[in-house]
């Protein structure tokens, strides 16, 4: 299978209906509002189900019983969350757009680490491989915004959002939150050259991790894995408009 052909192939066909506007537009950014803000945080632990993330960003009614962090995180993420679309007609990502998304994210959490680097060593619970020494943060993230501006277009756009959701976790510059902001700034990217979301199920969480641990060695799986997150957002909007899903041709072995 050439999963790469089969991105662009759903994306002409999604394109054939662009520019999404009005109800439509508003209806697609608020499904996947509530839908990734629920599973980035379910992701690391927040335990707010989906329903009750739609009822706090909808409606503004909080939830008993569970950590007022919950809400806190679900809120940030939102605003995180929209402020994304504003960078989609940049094709770029800036040190300022990586902190401003922190800043919105982790403000009400712990104020005087939001939106800054961290200034302490820390380590992933679980991975068998160091992150940035704190004294490295801003050389490596440096680096990585000069590998955005100068080899973005050397990779096809989805396995370029993969590889800066993978460079950015190995960095880890906040105390807390990368993971969250790792899979915005990647959706930032895969928004700005057109494609859909991927969006990580919890239900997917131990093979999230565990193809991540492996990207240290081996990216070429974890790049697939938000490949295939990226078909089956569209599909899921295929199906939510009503366009027929289409089928490679017979050349290339698959039959949908």
């Amino acid at each position: 299978m050439d999963i790469y052909r089969l991105l662009d192939l759903y994306k002409a066909a999604i394109d054939e209906r662009r520019p999404f506007e009005g109800e439509v537009l508003t209806q697609l950014k608020e499904y996947y509002r509530i839908g990734l803000t629920w599973s980035s945080n379910a992701l690391e632990g927040n335990t707010l189900t989906e329903s009750e993330t739609k009822v706090l960003l909808e409606d503004g009614l909080t939830v008993g019983g569970k950590p007022l962090r919950y809400t806190f995180e679900a809120i940030g993420h939102a605003k995180a969350y929209d402020f994304m679309f504003t960078l989609l007609k940049n094709r770029t990502i800036t040190e300022r757009d990586v902190l401003t998304m922190h800043q919105m994210f982790y403000e009400n959490i712990e104020k005087e680490y939001a939106g800054r680097y961290r200034d302490m060593d820390v380590f992933i619970s679980g991975s068998r491989y160091p992150v940035a020494e704190t004294k490295r943060i801003q050389e490596e993230m440096d680096g990585l915004f000069q590998w955005i501006a100068t080899e973005r277009d050397k990779f096809h756009p989805v396995v370029f959002a993969a590889q800066l959701h993978k460079r950015f976790v190995f960095i880890h510059p906040f105390k807390d939150g990368n993971g969250r902001i790792a899979r915005l700034i990647m959706n930032t990217a895969l928004i700005q050259d057109g494609y859909l979301l991927a969006v990580i199920p919890p239900v997917l969480r131990h093979e999230y991790i565990e193809l991540l641990e492996k990207a240290h060695r081996d990216d070429k799986p974890f790049v697939q894995f938000i490949a295939e997150r990226v078909i089956e957002s569209q599909k899921e909007v295929m199906r939510l408009l009503h366009i027929p899903i289409p089928k490679l041709d017979s050349g290339m072995g698959m039959q949908l």
